[in-house]
């Protein structure tokens, strides 16, 4: 049956990509994770003024589906998922805020590889070598049983998500949020844009700004004049920098800074702002570490960023029943669904999470762009008003092997609840923590 399920996976996947490097990748990426895709319907939307289709009203609800979601993503237009849809691609705790510990494990990734092919498991990430991104991958994956190997995945964040669909990852990690400056937005936009794409796990790293020179200049740090980095990072040091009374410079990459200063491109007196990952990978020495304002200990508290662990929904022919494989510990799933009535119904669907013994831990929300406007009727006349999508995190703090069939069959039940006061319902992800 695996032989089987393998060749159709191979049979499905008939374009190469291009990856880092220009080298054709072919391959298959299925996954015999028994997490699933709820992707549901619900009631016939008001007509948008700016002309947006309705999702048409049906009698009865949208079935589960693992290939091909009942709707389009709020994110992309129908036309371009159908043509998405179209490749021939192969579909195959958070330990508190403050802690550093991998949640989830390594998200069910040992069970994608036959031991005795030899084979690494393939982890893309987001950003260059020297990344924050890639200590977040090398730690995710650092108590994996076989051999892994972590690249990085190209200059755009949506080819992360491309080699997960090509078959060039097994898993992929990208940041999600950092405790100072919220949300990475464009991967919540991207994970909405990719059905095919879910949260397999996430970790919590702390963020260790380091002011990185060359070894040869280490004794000598008074003589930096410039300091280059990130916009983010710049302005996590503002308060250090200003002490040190230094220029400094934005760039579109930390990382690839600290790689430029390591080969002599940047002026004498320059120093870069990264992690210690960039310092170990490019042979750079570090003169100052945590530079950032609200350090571990601080009374400002923490610099932390939340990362997640991404992979391929699996194939119907290898997909067990429910969403999680049955363990101890917490669960928590991740869902977005655009209202009917708009916002004032939030309070509706954070109750039928809490109602059910799901904490709601995180509300997000983003542009409806396949209906940005509404018209609501209103006493007094019609109200217009911007159309969301709202994502939530829920965990279920049930203990032993019973927690994941808790989680299970409340989710079930409040997909089929959400369906009634929504018109786009989909569980993004639900993993161990």
């Amino acid at each position: 049956m695996a032989a089987a399920a393998a060749a159709a996976a191979a049979a499905t996947l008939s374009m190469p990509t291009l990856f880092p490097g220009g080298a054709a990748v072919d391959g298959p990426a299925a996954s015999s994770s028994s997490c699933s895709c709820q992707i549901r319907c619900g009631p016939q939307r008001r007509k948008s003024p700016v002309g947006a289709t309705a999702s048409p009203k049906t009698p009865e609800k949208t079935k589960t589906t693992t290939t091909k979601p009942a709707t389009a993503s709020p994110l992309r237009s129908a036309e371009e998922l159908a043509f998405r849809l179209g490749l021939d691609l192969a579909v195959a705790g958070l330990e508190r805020l403050f802690s550093a510990t991998t949640a989830g494990g390594d998200g069910g990734a040992a069970a994608l590889l036959d031991p005795s092919s030899g084979r690494p498991l393939r982890v893309a990430y987001q950003g260059d070598r020297g990344s924050y991104c890639q200590e977040a991958a090398m730690a995710t994956f650092s108590g994996f049983p076989g051999a892994f190997s972590a690249f990085p995945c190209g200059a755009q964040m949506e080819d992360t998500f491309a080699a997960l669909e090509s078959g060039a990852a097994d898993r992929a990690v990208v940041p999600a949020e950092n405790s100072l400056d919220g949300p990475v937005h464009r991967n919540f936009d991207l994970l909405l844009r990719h059905p095919l794409v879910e949260i397999a796990g996430e970790l919590v790293l702390p963020v260790n700004h380091c002011l990185l020179v060359l070894p040869s200049a280490a004794g000598a740090a008074a003589a930096v004049r410039r300091v280059a980095s990130h916009p983010q990072a710049l302005a996590h040091c503002a308060a250090r920098l200003a002490a040190l009374g230094v220029e400094t410079e934005e760039v579109p990459s930390a990382a690839a800074a600290a790689r430029a200063l390591a080969d002599g491109r940047l002026p004498a007196g320059t120093a870069v702002i990264g992690s210690r990952a960039a310092a170990e990978e490019f042979g750079l020495a570090m003169v100052e570490e945590n530079l950032q304002e609200g350090s571990p200990g601080s009374a400002a508290g923490g610099n932390f960023t939340r990362f997640l662990q991404l992979k391929l929904r699996p194939l119907a022919s290898s997909r067990q029943h429910g969403h999680l494989a049955a363990g101890g510990g917490r669960k928590k799933a991740t869902v977005a669904f655009a209202l009917e009535r708009g916002p004032s119904e939030l309070y509706r669907a954070i109750w039928a999470f809490e109602s059910r013994g799901l904490s709601v831990t995180r509300v997000d929300h983003r542009p409806n762009r396949s209906n940005p406007v509404r018209v609501v009727d209103r006493p007094g006349g019609p109200v217009g008003s911007y159309d969301y999508v709202f994502i939530l995190d829920v965990e279920s703090a049930a203990a032993a092997a019973a927690g994941s069939t808790r989680l299970d069959s409340a989710l079930d039940a409040i997909v089929n609840q959400l369906t009634e006061i929504c018109c786009f319902v989909r569980v993004v992800g639900a993993y161990a923590i």
